[in-house]
């Protein structure tokens, strides 16, 4: 003899409308294997935070609605400060013609998308990596609003990250500003795009640079290579005609391989002649103070060499 099943929900969030599909009744959801979130969603009472299937279910349940701000730029994985990055926070926007977000618990915005500002993946409508770091240019300083949009425009390596083309180009940036001139945080990412640079493969690779040009040092080249040409060992910044090499090593640089690797590429500009100088978080944690001090030495040395000198012009 068969017996019924019992209707299986989804592990996380859920809306009323994918419950009643499934044939869960309105009485199963009261009881205590639930929990009701906001109108029209709930939860499993056992369920853990998991931040993608909360704005999955939150954007299902919300019509004409996406996922934006710190949740998207989240759910993008982009670079936030520290005191972002964990947030549980949900922000969901709406456009002006739709009435504004009344949920408990969920930020809502009523903004101004343009077509190609906002994107779905799956049941999930999210704004775009460029309008999220749009969105965030009224909260975020400026200096992490820089490391976001290095971040962007960066060219990615299809080995590591399966994508061959950035996010975005400082050129559509200009243009979606040119869009949205009195948004809240035009001017602060006015200001950030004038400071991006294609280059950078970190946060700590722009604070330093950042930090280097809020010293009056020489803006530096980024992703310089050892014999100006693809391949072969390469430095995240540094001063060819002083042959002075600029590296970042963040935590994967522990890696007992990575480390050799490291030797090997430090050698190298060494051995043609170049100076070396290896950045840590430790420089990162003191605002790259004492790194733009010894930049700023070997500079002053540096200089004093002709052969090194020859046709350097300083300035950005």
């Amino acid at each position: 003899m068969d017996f019924p099943q019992t209707p299986r929900l989804p592990d996380g969030p859920f809306t009323l409308g994918e419950a009643l599909s499934l044939g869960v009744s309105r009485n199963r959801l009261r009881n205590r294997e639930f929990t009701g979130v906001s109108r029209g969603l709930y939860r499993p009472a056992s369920w853990d935070f998991e931040l993608r299937e909360a704005a999955r279910a939150l954007s299902t349940a919300t019509p004409g609605a996406w996922i934006s701000h710190t949740t998207a730029a989240q759910l993008h994985q982009l670079i936030l400060p520290p005191w972002l990055s964990e947030s549980r926070e949900l922000h969901l926007s709406k456009p002006q013609n739709l009435p504004g977000v009344r949920r408990a618990g969920i930020l809502g915005h009523t903004v101004v998308a343009l077509p190609g500002e906002v994107e779905a993946t799956g049941e999930l409508r999210i704004s775009t990596p460029a309008r999220t770091w749009l969105d965030l240019a009224r909260i975020l300083p400026l200096n992490d609003l820089v490391c976001m949009g290095d971040q962007l425009i960066r060219i990615p390596r299809p080995e590591f990250e399966g994508r061959s083309t950035p996010h975005t180009t400082p050129a559509f940036l200009r243009e979606m500003l040119g869009r949205h001139r009195n948004l809240q945080g035009i001017v602060r990412a006015r200001a950030a795009l004038e400071l991006m640079r294609i280059g950078a493969d970190s946060g700590p690779e722009t604070l330093l640079r950042l930090a280097m040009l809020d010293a009056g040092l020489p803006e530096p080249e980024l992703q310089l290579t050892l014999w100006n040409r693809p391949g072969g060992p390469s430095a995240d910044a540094g001063y060819r005609a002083r042959r002075i090499a600029l590296q970042y090593d963040g935590a994967h640089h522990l890696d007992e391989l990575q480390q050799r690797s490291d030797r090997r590429r430090d050698k190298a500009f060494e051995a043609a002649g170049w100076t070396v100088l290896v950045f840590t978080q430790e420089d990162v944690a003191d605002g790259f103070h004492d790194a733009v001090r010894l930049i700023k030495k070997t500079l002053q040395h540096a200089w004093m060499d002709p052969a090194i000198a020859s046709g350097f012009a300083p300035g950005r």
